[in-house]
């Protein structure tokens, strides 16, 4: 166990307690938004942005404050198919997104995981995805312009022309203002080609380095346990079919929502670990070979984005942290050999398939972890919550000493000066952009002052 975890362990900040409970407002319209936020509101402070709730982290939280809920902001107002753009408002869902765009042949220009999070959620947070080529490492990559309430209730609109301010407004974790409507790229619909692979963890680690230089979509499924990884491969092709939503919704309802339950119910039924465990890897290998390499042949951003389920975000436990792509293939196999120490000294393991994808080398975003150099992500995922937040300590530990990287709303356990390392000058010049529009850090919740103050 590192030394940074066991005393994170010791300062008892990640002990489970009963959480204070915040207000939460439901503004239907922007004059309603304009006036929480103005400085004679009646609201207490901090103020924090919400849409779907899938952070992994408090970012979005504000006890003894307000959180304000954007669902309400739920309508697309342009379709504009000649200059391939769309006007949407912050509450919309991506899959909703994509599906109204797939009925005028357009898509997003990326394809991203967990859709039913809002528009502004994944502009202001990290949401990401298996892209191919340039497509952008980020979902707010493709954010032209935006309009946001300001921390003291001022309209403020950021365009392609303000560059710097819309590169800090990008991975911004609603700490400069609360986006309420955006103008995102899209595109003609590009289908691609699926391929699937299953290999060991010595044959992936090996392929790693060269697998970070193609314009290939990576994403792939790490069972540390079973020494397997089983690779989805996108590539586009103008020969590759035209293909229905229905393979891909079988995928998303196997992976994310029969896994879990039944993840879930052996875990309560099975108090043999060895058994237990056992028994998911095995699930975990059945579905890999079903549902991926059977169903998914071909797709597109639109069908792929547009079969994942708009409900209530699943309440999976996940902590993502980003590696160098030059350094991965040593990492993926050290990451292996620590999970397995953290399962024989403290009993504990996910349950789940670690997923994973690369990112390309991407510049948008102020607070972009991609910034410098292509990265590949892990994601840690679990049904079980007994023992998974001293894993995530472990597992900070682990990924600082390994230099990797995070998302302020999916990365559980970054430390403070480990942050401070990963954006060196880009933190101090966002902290400036921030103190300009939030002198009062009305937007400020404890989680995010650690990081930003």
């Amino acid at each position: 166990m590192s030394v940074t975890a066991e005393s994170l362990r010791r300062s008892g900040s990640y002990q489970l307690r009963k959480p204070t409970e915040a207000t939460v407002l439901r503004p239907a319209n922007l004059p309603e938004l304009r006036k929480s936020l103005s400085p004679n509101s009646s609201y207490a402070r901090p103020f924090r942005p919400r849409g779907a709730g899938s952070s992994a982290t408090d970012c979005a939280t504000a006890a003894l404050g307000t959180v304000i809920d954007m669902t309400a902001f739920d309508q697309i107002v342009n379709i504009d198919a000649y200059n391939d753009t769309v006007v949407v408002q912050a509450g919309v869902r991506i899959g909703q997104l994509s599906r109204a765009l797939a009925d005028q042949g357009l898509e997003l220009a990326g394809c991203h995981d967990l859709v039913n999070r809002t528009v502004g959620g994944s502009i202001a947070g990290g949401c990401v995805g298996p892209g191919i080529a340039n497509d952008g490492a980020f979902f707010a990559s493709q954010v032209i312009s935006v309009r946001m309430v300001t921390a003291d209730g001022r309209l403020l609109q950021v365009s392609a022309q303000q560059k710097n301010l819309l590169n800090a407004v990008r991975l911004s974790y609603g700490m400069l203002g609360i986006i309420y409507e955006a103008v995102l790229r899209v595109r003609p619909i590009m289908p691609f080609s699926v391929t699937h692979r299953r290999c060991t963890l010595h044959q992936f680690a090996k392929a790693a380095d060269s697998l970070s230089r193609t314009d290939v979509g990576i994403k792939f499924y790490l069972m540390p346990f079973r020494d397997r990884v089983y690779l989805d491969l996108r590539r586009y092709s103008a020969d590759a079919a035209a293909s229905s939503t229905l393979p891909w919704r079988l995928k998303d309802w196997g992976e994310s929502t029969v896994l879990p339950s039944v993840f879930k119910s052996i875990n309560k039924v099975v108090p043999v670990s060895g058994i237990r465990y056992r028994m998911i890897d095995e699930i975990s290998k059945l579905t890999q070979g079903i549902v991926n390499n059977r169903l998914v042949k071909t797709g597109s951003n639109a069908t792929a984005n547009a079969a994942q389920s708009d409900g209530k975000v699943r309440q999976l436990n996940y902590s993502t942290w980003v590696f160098p792509a030059t350094d991965f293939s040593i990492v993926v196999q050290a990451y292996v050999d620590f999970c397995v120490q953290i399962q024989r000294e403290n009993d504990f393991r996910c349950d789940m398939p670690t997923v994973g994808y690369r990112l390309s080398r991407d510049t948008s975003a102020l607070l972009s972890p991609s910034f410098d150099e292509p990265m590949f992500a892990l994601s840690a995922v679990s049904t079980q919550s007994k023992g998974w937040e001293d894993f995530t300590i472990d597992l900070a530990g682990f990924a600082q000493h390994w230099g990797g990287g995070a998302f302020f709303n999916q990365t559980r356990g970054l430390a403070p000066e480990h942050a401070g390392n990963l954006y060196g000058s880009r933190l101090g010049f966002f902290r400036k952009i921030r103190r300009q529009l939030d002198p009062d850090n009305r937007l400020m919740n404890p989680f995010l002052s650690q990081y930003f103050l």
